[in-house]
């Protein structure tokens, strides 16, 4: 079932009078319990969208809808129950303890009198399991670390109780572990509760390992849109990242840069041990192509060069450097 779309969409801004176009005649979907992540080169209108679409921001023209209601006609306290909203701004309130700040998330569905239902206590216990918060909800926000501050404000979204919930750039400023740990978070989200999340980040990789569909944006204009997979087998993903300055791989997802080799040799051997020593030869000017010397073999607990031993890329890196300085 379809919960947001776009019909139409022009969104960016007016400054001094002067109209800013980011992104134009967008038309997009998106449906109940898909992970969406947005992606694209920096100016391509992620932020824009992302605002737009929460109704933060005006659209220049076209329109978008949520639950086939035009967002700019909801009122501002019923747009908060059906959109939660996650910007990059940290959470900073003195003495708030991480259940109190959980729970602030209900206040859409608070009365006149600001009385909350009897089922917000349910809610804010669901939230902090889910996000493993549980050892923490007595703990101040300012004991927490970036990736806990984090969970902490997601799971504010998740007690909100919308159908949608929007995350801008939700894993930046994140060590490895937090932002692999809050990505599947979000995907657990989605697809345990149902709800819709629309998220932009950098994290190509992960995006295209954690995303249902993504929504890739071009800085010269549109929306490639798609499982993730598809986009990469059919060159759109490498098109929207073209840099002389690195490639990317569509057989393992990955980036490597572009290093100007001066030097050939051949590799051939372990698999498993092939990439890591693909990556270390290309760092140090080495291009890998077939038939040619010196002839590097890859076993599987060590490399050779002819009847030379190497126990590390490091050792084989030195021997190399020496073969080929010896042959000139």
């Amino acid at each position: 079932m379809t919960v947001l779309k776009t019909n139409s969409l022009t969104i960016g801004y007016i400054n001094r009078g002067k109209t800013k176009t980011v992104q134009s005649d967008l038309n997009l979907s998106v449906d109940r319990g898909e992970l969406v992540c947005l992606i694209g080169p920096n100016g391509s209108g992620k932020s824009t969208l992302l605002r737009t679409l929460a109704g933060l921001q005006q659209p220049l023209s076209g329109k978008s809808f949520v639950n086939s209601r035009n967002v700019q006609d909801i009122s501002l306290k019923e747009r908060a129950r059906l959109i939660a909203l996650v910007l990059t701004d940290r959470i900073e309130i003195e003495h708030a303890t991480v259940r109190s700040v959980v729970a602030m998330g209900r206040h859409p569905h608070t009365n006149w009198w600001g009385n909350v239902r009897g089922d917000t206590l349910q809610f804010v216990e669901e939230a902090l399991n889910m996000m493993h918060l549980q050892d923490k909800a007595a703990q101040l926000m300012t004991e927490l670390s970036d990736g806990e501050r984090q969970r902490v404000t997601i799971a504010k979204a998740f007690v909100q109780d919308t159908p949608i919930v929007i995350l801008d750039e939700p894993t930046a400023h994140l060590d490895l572990p937090n932002r692999v740990e809050i990505m599947l978070l979000l995907h657990k989200m989605a697809h345990e509760t149902g709800k819709t999340i629309i998220l932009s980040t950098h994290e190509l990789d992960m995006a295209l390992q954690a995303a249902d569909k993504v929504w890739l944006m071009t800085s010269g204009g549109g929306v490639e849109v798609g499982v993730p997979e598809d986009l990469v087998l059919n060159g759109k993903f490498n098109e929207a990242f073209q840099s002389d300055n690195f490639v990317f791989n569509p057989a393992n997802g990955n980036f490597s840069m572009n290093y100007k080799p001066h030097r050939q040799v051949s590799v051939k051997g372990n698999k498993m041990r092939m990439y890591w020593t693909l990556r270390a030869l290309a760092r140090a000017g080495y291009e890998a192509v077939e038939k040619t010397n010196p002839l590097v073999i890859i076993e599987d607990d060590c490399w050779r060069i002819g009847p030379e031993k190497y126990d590390s890329i490091e050792e084989l890196l030195i021997g190399l450097s020496n073969t080929v300085h010896h042959a000139d």
